[in-house]
Order: structure tokens, then C-alpha cells, then sequence
């Protein structure tokens, strides 16, 4: 791996390796959805941490009673919340077998462990950093105020990973759609069942629609600090939450994709995520010695620019589809 070479190597040989490196870690993400739906419905997981195997498992089923109990209190049930909890597995079961949904839970469990390795190894307060407090203290009021609903947002996913939930509220468009698709079909054999699901489907859609996620929060945040978002890419000062979303936009990576950067397999696309997020080799190392502390990079990294990161990386993701 050419992260853990020593001694200063040429611009072409740095990326023929880190292309090489990228194949690999690419092999990594093709299998990891098809193993993960595998640990969710078994008791196997020696292959993922049997923590976020259990988080993630969590998130579905707490996914899953939010909509039957939806589904409950449209078809007039008296006690919808007692009821949802009665329910079976199925619905958790058919939400599992989404890829996108399956992808973003396990993604939100690694945030949430790579927030408490770095709060127990570095100090970083998973909540309110320096970052965020600049964002509290802004001169513009709307986004001092979308900085307190941050940090409330913020406050609440650590209290619902904890506790192996999520709310339907949180989800992304997208996926928030994908939910609620799936409780249709859930139903999709029964009359009245299907009456509830659309009654049931209508409310959630407003309330999705007048609620801002903490994501949506936190795009927001990054996107206000216009030139000054590579801010974000400092761990200690942005926190895990804000270094994800700037890394994600600073690089162009899907939210998902920024996490994933941050794994063990995945160390090369974070080298040529930072670096074509225009972070210098200073910046990268110091990166890199927070989330891998026993990794060396090698010198003559600063001679891959940010243009040529990036072409790697769009290289690797067209190659990948």
C-alpha cells in the first residue's frame, strides 16, 4: 500500500500505486452491502463490528415500527404505538433489501463510533466544536439559528444511535421516498391495509417536508462558508460531523462515500479525497495521523494536485458503475 511505503517516491510512481491501492478498495465496497444483508439476518458478524452490525439492525427495525405504527394510527387503531411494536419483522426485513437505505444506516453507525473514537482519543466533542460555535456566533442571524438547530440535531443522533433508532424525519429525500414506498408494498395485498398506507403516507410526506435534517443542516453550514469551507476539512476544529459533509462537498463524494473514506480499507480514496479537496500534504498528514495513527504517508504526495486526485477518484467511480 502505497500509505505505508517510506522515503520519497515520483508523481508517477505515487499514482500508479494509489491506483492500484483504489482497485482494491474499490473490491472492498462491491462486497460490502451483500455481506452486511447477509450479518442482518444472521448471528455471523465476525466480518463487521458486532456494534454496528446491531446499530444498524436497530435503525431498520425502529425504522420499520415508526411506519406500522403510521400505518396504526391511520387505520384508527386505539393504542397504534402498542400495536406497532406487536408487529413482525417483515417490514424491517423488506427495508433491508433496499442498497441505498442499507448503505446510508451503515454509514450513520461507522459516524457515530468514528465520533467516539475520536472524542476518546483526540477530545473531539462530538456535538459542539470550535467550527460550530463560529457558525453559533455568525454575524448573519439565519445561520447562527440553523447553528443551534445543528447542534440540537446533533445532540439527538448521538442520543439515537445509542439507542439503535433513527427517525423517519432524519432520512434523505430519497430514501425518506424509498420508506415509505416500501410500507406500500408492505400492505399491497390488503384493501384496507392500502387505505391506512396512503392516509398514513400523506402525513409523513408534510411533516418530512417541514422538517430540516440534521444533514440537510449541516450541507447548509458547510455551503454558508463559501471559500472558507476548506475550514471544515480540519478534524479537531470542524468535529467528525462537519469534516464528513465538507469532505463530501470540498471533493465532490456522495455523504456515504466521505464516511466510507474513513475506514481502514479505504485509506487510499481518503489521500486522494483530501487532496483533491485541495488540502496540502501538512493537512493530509495531520489528517491522517487523527484517524490512522500508525499510518506514514509517504513524501512527495504534495506533487499530486488537486486536479489529478480528482481525476483518480472519477476514474476509479466510472470504472466501479
Amino acid at each position: 500500500m502505497v500509505l505505508t511505503a517510506r522515503g520519497t517516491l515520483g508523481l508517477e510512481t505515487i499514482e500508479t500505486l494509489l491506483r492500484d491501492d483504489l482497485r482494491h478498495a474499490d473490491q472492498a465496497m462491491v462486497h460490502m452491502g451483500p455481506i452486511l444483508r447477509h450479518l442482518l439476518q444472521n448471528d455471523d458478524s465476525s466480518i463487521f463490528n458486532d456494534e454496528i452490525v446491531a446499530r444498524v439492525r436497530g435503525m431498520l427495525a425502529d425504522l420499520a415500527r415508526q411506519l406500522v405504527q403510521a400505518l396504526g394510527e391511520s387505520a384508527g387503531h386505539q393504542d397504534a404505538a402498542a400495536w406497532a411494536r406487536q408487529a413482525g419483522p417483515g417490514l424491517s426485513d423488506m427495508l433491508g433489501a433496499n442498497q441505498a437505505l442499507l448503505a446510508h444506516l451503515h454509514m450513520l453507525a461507522i459516524e457515530w463510533q468514528l465520533c467516539e473514537r475520536m472524542q476518546g482519543r483526540l477530545g473531539i466533542d462530538p456535538v459542539l466544536t470550535p467550527l460550530l460555535q463560529d457558525i453559533i456566533a455568525a454575524a448573519d442571524p439565519d445561520l447562527a439559528a440553523r447553528g443551534m438547530n445543528l447542534l440540537a440535531a446533533q445532540a439527538r443522533f448521538g442520543q439515537s444511535i445509542r439507542r439503535m433508532q433513527l427517525p423517519l424525519l432524519e432520512l434523505p429525500g430519497d430514501l425518506h421516498h424509498i420508506a415509505l414506498v416500501t410500507m406500500q408494498a408492505y400492505v399491497s395485498e390488503d384493501p384496507v391495509g392500502e387505505e391506512a398506507a396512503q392516509n398514513a403516507e400523506r402525513l409523513l410526506r408534510q411533516s418530512r417536508a417541514r422538517h430540516e435534517s440534521r444533514l440537510e443542516l449541516l450541507t447548509h453550514s458547510v455551503g454558508a462558508l463559501g471559500s472558507d469551507r476548506i475550514r471544515t476539512l480540519d478534524l479537531q476544529h470542524a468535529g467528525v460531523a462537519l469534516f464528513l459533509t465538507g469532505l463530501a462537498i470540498n471533493a465532490m463524494l456522495t455523504r456515504e462515500m466521505a464516511v466510507m473514506c474513513t475506514t481502514d480499507s479505504q485509506m487510499p480514496r481518503l489521500a486522494l479525497s483530501l487532496a483533491a479537496s485541495g488540502l496540502g500534504r501538512e493537512g493530509i498528514a495531520i489528517t491522517f495521523a487523527a484517524l490512522h495513527p500508525d499510518i506514514a504517508l509517504p513524501d512527495g504526495l504534495e506533487m499530486l494536485g488537486a486536479d489529478r486526485a480528482a481525476g483518480i477518484l472519477e476514474l476509479s467511480e466510472r470504472s466501479g458503475n
